[in-house]
C-alpha cells in the first residue's frame, strides 16, 4: 500500500483522550485531541491527556490538526498540548468558537492558526484531501472524516449516531456514506461506543416526549440533570422548562479546576455561533 499508516496515540480502545495520526508519504495528519477521565479505574487523577511525544518529534511534517467536534475528549486537550505540536487547527464554526475560548484561558489565542471549515467543507492538504460529512450527536456540527490518499480512501467516523429525530444538528448524511461505500473504503477508523450492546439507542425526540409527560405529574420541586457536555440534552431541558414553568436548568459549574466550565462554555458557544452566522 505504500506509506500509508494509521497511529492512534490515545482514544483506541478507551473512551476519552482522542488523539489520532494519519501518516502518508512521509507527512503526518493529527485528527482530534481531547482529555479523558480517571473515573473508577483512576479515582486519583482528575484529567488525562494522551501522549503526543511520538508526533511532536516529528511536528516539521505534521501538517495539522482536524477537529471533528467540540466534546472534550476530541478538543479539550489542544490547547495544553498545541505548544509541542505547533501546526494549524481546521474545525467548523461551532468547534472554532469552543476552541478559541480554550485557547483564550492559556493566553494561545493569538498563537494557533485556526481555519474554520463549514459542515461539509473540504480540506487541501497534499498528500491528504479532506472532507467532512455531517453525522448526528449531541453537540451541533459533527462531522465524520473523509482521508483521500494517493493510496486509497479512509474513513475516520468521528462520534455519530442514527437519529430520525436529532432535534439539534444534522441528521446523518447517509446517502454520502453510501456513496463512499461504493467507491471503496479502504479502511473505516469508526466510533465503537455501545457496539457490542444489542439494540438501539432512542432518538432525543423520545426523552423530550416522556419529559412532556412528566411535567404535567410534578407537584413539587424536581431536578434533573444531564450530561454538561451535551448541547442537545441542554435544549431539551430548556424547553421543558418553557412548558412546565417548573424548572430553570443551569450549566455545570463542575469541573476539573483549570479546564474550565465545559455547560457553560458550551452553552455560551452555542450562542455566539449562532450570533455570528
Amino acid at each position: 500500500m505504500g506509506d500509508l499508516a494509521f497511529l492512534p496515540l490515545g482514544g483506541t480502545g478507551e473512551i476519552g483522550m482522542n488523539l489520532n495520526l494519519y501518516r502518508c508519504d512521509g507527512k503526518w495528519l493529527a485528527v482530534d485531541c481531547g482529555i479523558g477521565f480517571g473515573g473508577a479505574a483512576h479515582p486519583e487523577v482528575d484529567v488525562m491527556m494522551p501522549d503526543p511525544g511520538y508526533i511532536a518529534d516529528r511536528r516539521a511534517d505534521l501538517l495539522g490538526l482536524v477537529i471533528t467536534h467540540a466534546h472534550e475528549d476530541h478538543i479539550g486537550a489542544v490547547a495544553w498540548l498545541w505548544p509541542q505540536l505547533r501546526c494549524p487547527v481546521y474545525a467548523t464554526p461551532f468547534a472554532a468558537t469552543i476552541l478559541r475560548r480554550k485557547l483564550g484561558e492559556v493566553q494561545l489565542v493569538n498563537q494557533v492558526k485556526v481555519h474554520i471549515i463549514p459542515p461539509g467543507g473540504s480540506i487541501d492538504l497534499a498528500p491528504f484531501k479532506l472532507r467532512f460529512i455531517p453525522v448526528t450527536h449531541s453537540i451541533p456540527e459533527a462531522q465524520a472524516l473523509v482521508i483521500d490518499t494517493p493510496h486509497g480512501l479512509l474513513l475516520h467516523t468521528g462520534d455519530w449516531k442514527l437519529d430520525p429525530q436529532p432535534l439539534l444538528g444534522s441528521l446523518t448524511d447517509e446517502a454520502a456514506f453510501a456513496a463512499l461505500g461504493e467507491r471503496g473504503v479502504l479502511a473505516m477508523i469508526c466510533d465503537s461506543t455501545n457496539a457490542m450492546v444489542e439494540g438501539h439507542s432512542g432518538s432525543e425526540a423520545e426523552v423530550r416526549q416522556t419529559m412532556s409527560v412528566l411535567s404535567g405529574r410534578m407537584t413539587r420541586q424536581d431536578s434533573f440533570s444531564a450530561s454538561a457536555e451535551s448541547n442537545r440534552h441542554s435544549s431539551t431541558l430548556v424547553a421543558f422548562s418553557e412548558y412546565s414553568a417548573k424548572l430553570v436548568p443551569l450549566p455545570s459549574q463542575v469541573a476539573p479546576k483549570g479546564y474550565g466550565r465545559p455547560g457553560q462554555t458550551r452553552i455560551e458557544g452555542f450562542l455566539q455561533a449562532t450570533r455570528e452566522k
